[in-house]
């Protein structure tokens, strides 16, 4: 590796290490469906947002509630204390799509159609809602 990229790289961890999040990785939902759950909590208080998940009809929900309990538990481990209510809120969230399973379903006169078995990846960050406002 070139001195310019490891440079960067280096940067970039040293950036993630001030940062709060996590990552859950080649989910077998489609990233559509996944987006409808995650529209309904972008940039609530994370108790809000798991009160929301709880309640909520969909499959991917339940592993959207796992996910912002991970971030909150990475939170903690890094300022080694408790959250409080009200404190902590989901500053950023992103699907983005992984890789596609292509199969074959056997279909009228001998052709075959294709089916796309979607998968996906999803990214939380939560924040301090007090860093936010000293930075506003």
């Amino acid at each position: 590796m070139g001195a310019r990229k490891r440079i960067s790289a280096e940067k970039r961890k040293e950036a993630l290490k001030t940062m709060y999040f996590a990552r859950l990785r080649n989910v077998p939902t489609s990233p559509r469906k996944m987006r409808l759950v995650v529209d309904m909590v972008r940039g609530m208080e994370v108790y809000r947002a798991l009160g929301v998940l709880k309640f909520s009809n969909k499959e991917a929900a339940v592993r959207v509630e796992k996910l912002l309990r991970s971030a909150i538990a990475n939170w903690e481990q890094k300022n080694e204390r408790k959250a409080e209510a009200g404190e902590l809120y989901i500053s950023l969230i992103s699907v983005d799509c992984a890789t596609t399973l292509k199969r074959m379903r056997p279909a009228p006169q001998g052709r075959g159609y294709r089916i796309r078995k979607r998968s996906n990846h999803v990214t939380l960050f939560v924040d301090t809602l007090s860093k936010n406002d000293s930075q506003n």
